[in-house]
């Protein structure tokens, strides 16, 4: 078993649970600007947002948008799909959007369980794809940052997972070697992919036990299943 001196954190959907969060927050704007005037009911108005956010969030880590403009565009296209143009309305939804998530905390089973455990044999680091504020927003919220050394942001680093040039800045950073390092996240083309390229073993939170031909070094449906090995 390796030696590891560093471990990385993903933390949208490995610690922190946007699904849910990000369900709630949604239903929170969709209540707060009236969007029943457009919308017969949350539901189509999440899955539309959800269609082009996830768009428009392939063209940010590819570089090829800047956060400014996602964060409204995606609301400015939801709307669109009901035939309104208000990209006013678009803005404030976003920035709302934005600040109501920060807020909901429900976080992943384990969670402070796992992290009280290994803080206590290993350093450990978030390195994230999110938006520096917002995800330092959300670990206060919840409790989180007492167990990170630091936190990683691609916005402060300049690249996004799963170019390699974030891992290499991450670990030359801790000054840490590759064999020495361990990243765990749930997206096998952003966190183990990504990793793996730079000769990082990587853990993939599965909880939804999705198959794969990939072959993570390790596999974990549950946070509590790395005390098996860590």
């Amino acid at each position: 078993m390796a030696a590891y001196k560093h471990i990385f954190f993903d933390l949208d959907r490995t610690l922190w649970d946007f699904d849910s969060n990000s369900r709630a927050a949604l239903i929170d704007a969709f209540r707060i600007h009236q969007l029943d005037r457009y919308f017969e009911s949350p539901e189509p108005f999440i899955h539309s947002y959800h269609k082009h956010n996830e768009v428009l969030w392939n063209r940010y880590r590819e570089g090829s948008i800047k956060k400014e403009l996602l964060r409204s565009l995606r609301f400015d296209l939801t709307l669109k799909d009901v035939n309104v143009v208000d990209p006013e309305l678009g803005k404030a939804i976003g920035d709302d959007y934005l600040h109501l998530s920060t807020e909901k905390t429900i976080l992943f089973p384990y969670t402070h369980e796992i992290l009280s455990y290994l803080q206590g044999k290993y350093p450990l680091y978030i390195l994230t794809n999110g938006f520096r504020e917002t995800q330092f927003s959300k670990m206060k919220n919840c409790d989180l940052l007492k167990y990170f050394h630091t936190v990683f942001t691609s916005e402060t680093i300049g690249y996004n997972k799963p170019n390699p040039k974030i891992f290499q800045w991450a670990m030359s950073s801790v000054n840490g070697r590759k064999e020495e390092c361990l990243m765990i996240g749930d997206d096998l083309e952003v966190d183990i992919l990504g990793a793996k390229a730079c000769g990082i073993d990587q853990v993939f939170f599965n909880p939804d036990r999705l198959f794969t031909h990939s072959k993570p070094t390790y596999t974990i449906e549950s946070l509590i299943e790395l005390k098996d090995f860590l």
